[in-house]
C-alpha cells in the first residue's frame, strides 16, 4: 500500500468547487429572503421585496452562472483524466522510470 500518493486537486477543480460553494449559499440566502419577504409581505403589505426577487432579469444571471459552473467542472475534468492517462502511458515508458530514479 502506497502511502505517499498526493490528493492535490487540480487548479479548475477547486475554482469549481469554492463557486458551487458560493452559488448554493447565494441561492440559500434568496430562498430564505423570499420567504422572509412572503411572510412580511402578508402580514405588512410589502409586495415590492417579493417581486424584485421574482425578476425574470436575476433568475437569468443565476441559469448563466450555473451553466459557467458546470462548463468549468467539465473541463476540469477533462484536464484531470488527461493528466492521469499521460502519467499512466509516462510509466510505462522507461524515460519516467529513469527520470526518477
Amino acid at each position: 500500500m502506497k502511502t505517499n500518493l498526493n490528493d492535490d486537486n487540480n487548479l479548475l477543480f477547486r475554482w469549481f468547487c469554492k463557486g458551487l460553494k458560493y452559488f448554493l449559499l447565494t441561492l440559500l440566502g434568496f430562498a430564505i429572503n423570499f420567504v422572509i419577504a412572503h411572510t412580511v409581505s402578508h402580514i405588512f403589505g410589502a409586495v415590492s421585496i417579493v417581486r424584485i426577487l421574482l425578476f425574470t432579469s436575476l433568475w437569468i444571471w443565476f441559469v448563466r452562472i450555473a451553466v459557467s459552473l458546470f462548463c468549468l467542472f467539465a473541463i476540469a475534468i477533462i484536464f484531470e483524466s488527461w493528466g492521469f492517462r499521460k502519467y499512466a502511458l509516462l510509466y510505462k515508458s522507461q524515460n519516467f522510470k529513469m527520470a526518477f530514479n
